[in-house]
């Protein structure tokens, strides 16, 4: 019955909106050395204090957490509804285009600049969201807590922080992902292991390095043989070529040939979207006639463990599946063998019926059979909400009113902000098909999408406190 109002309210803030996004987005809040008062540095804890400004500014109750959160609460009664955004960034480069990542600009219907879409643009959405509910004077019953954190790109400290001292809502949503709304994270199971050696005989592998971050499928692989002839290498070249379509380049310096090769980058999450470069590399060697060394057949042991192409863990008999969350993922994000020493690590998200005795207990296992030691812990459980309860419903019901699209309720192998919480689900602002260039150069935010995400959180606030 309030739409009508809120969609004239949200119209007539355009510009305040705008502007308001673009004052957090002038702030440089990638993350910095802790200074006493400052956990996350001097960007991130400008950004807090710029926020409270703003939610007193509208006439919200403001609390500092200690710079780590900082929140606006608005309405009488209990609390009912958390909705949840972070202030902090990613790193940036010197490749943007279209203006510099902290100097907002307004291009075609698009606002550019870092955090535009990552995460001060839904932040103030959620903030022009509870404005709007306030000065329309709709009565509601409950209230409406907005939480703004500064550590969600580098790990949520803030929100342990937070919830060590506060309990979390009935409801809580995130604008911090994709619309519809996602209900379900998968597990995630991301951990180092290991291998020493001492045996050197040739032919062999000296040195080998691929990947430097394990949540991202390896671009680039090196590595350096020894005692091999160039016939036999380039053999194993094209062979792997034509295997795994990555192409390595070789270069002969005295009695060692370097290899390097280039394959294509994709998110831990979804490996089947990349190339993985190191597994490819792996498989090259497995070709190779090398001497029955414990380095070499540590490096067949991998190869065996991550064959190239399997993206869903069959080699190591922990491929797994089901309806709400789909089929599990493996990355093998880092490998390194240098010094008589094997390294590594690996990436693997799991659907809902994964357990540890299903999937890290079978990894430990086989990655001992190969006289490799994989470091001890748990897997990071999956993260679930029933897509019939009333609250995920709710969210639907307003994605479809301002939208027009069937909604639906969708599954990442990501983990959002609100992984740790019961009752916690990702709602916004990206909408499918839509590119944002989040992380990357020139991000941005399309303004239509921004408004109607303002006007869509109103009417779930309504829905929810009224």
């Amino acid at each position: 019955m309030y739409k009508e109002q809120i969609d004239a309210y949200i119209d007539s803030k355009r510009e305040e909106i705008l502007e308001d996004v673009k004052a957090l987005v002038r702030i440089n809040s990638q993350r910095g050395e802790a200074i006493p008062g400052k956990p996350y540095g001097e960007g991130p804890a400008a950004a807090v204090k710029k926020a409270g400004e703003l939610m007193e500014k509208y006439g919200l109750t403001v609390k500092n957490y200690d710079n780590y959160v900082i929140t606006g609460d608005f309405g009488p009664g209990e609390k009912e509804l958390d909705i949840l955004a972070h202030l902090d960034v990613v790193p940036v480069t010197e490749d943007w285009t279209v203006t510099q990542p902290f100097e907002p600009v307004e291009v075609d219907g698009k606002l550019y600049g870092r955090g535009t879409a990552d995460d001060k643009g839904p932040a103030v959405a959620a903030l022009y969201a509870v404005r709007a509910v306030k000065e329309l004077n709709i009565p509601i019953k409950k209230s409406i807590r907005l939480i703004l954190g500064a550590d969600e790109e580098c790990g949520s400290s803030d929100l342990e922080h937070y919830y060590s001292i506060e309990k979390e809502a009935p409801c809580t949503f995130t604008p911090d992902a994709d619309f519809p709304v996602i209900n379900m994270e998968k597990a995630r199971l991301a951990k180092h292991f290991s291998a020493s050696f001492e045996e050197e005989a040739l032919p062999a592998v000296r040195f080998f390095q691929s990947g430097d971050k394990v949540n991202v499928v390896p671009a680039k692989a090196e590595a350096v043989i020894i005692g091999l002839t160039e016939e036999v290498l380039a053999q194993a070249v094209e062979k792997t070529r034509e295997d795994t379509g990555i192409l390595f380049h070789y270069e002969k310096r005295e009695e060692e040939f370097y290899l390097t090769g280039k394959g294509i980058a994709a998110h831990a999450s979804t490996p089947e979207a990349g190339n993985s470069a190191l597994t490819a590399l792996l498989h090259l060697i497995s070709l190779l006639p090398l001497a029955d060394t414990e380095g070499n057949r540590l490096l067949r042991s991998a190869a065996k463990l991550f064959p190239h192409g399997d993206t869903e863990g069959k080699a190591l008999q922990v491929a797994q599946r089901d309806e709400v969350s789909g089929a599990l993922t493996m990355n093998l994000g880092i490998l390194k063998l240098e010094n008589k020493t094997l390294e590594g690590e690996f990436d693997c998200r799991a659907p809902l019926c994964a357990t540890d005795e299903n999937l890290t207990q079978v990894m430990r296992e086989a990655f001992a059979k190969e006289g490799i030691c994989m470091e001890t812990g748990s897997m990071v459980p999956a993260h679930y909400v029933p897509e019939d309860s009333s609250f995920v419903q709710t969210l639907l019901e307003s994605f479809e009113r301002y939208t027009g699209m069937k909604g639906k309720c969708l599954c990442t192998g990501g983990g959002t902000y609100v992984h740790e919480l019961e009752r916690g689900v990702a709602f916004g602002c990206m909408m499918e098909g839509v590119d944002n260039h989040m992380h990357g150069d020139d991000e941005f935010m399309v303004i239509d999408t921004l408004l109607m995400s303002a006007k869509m959180f109103a009417d779930v606030i309504v829905k929810l406190c009224c």
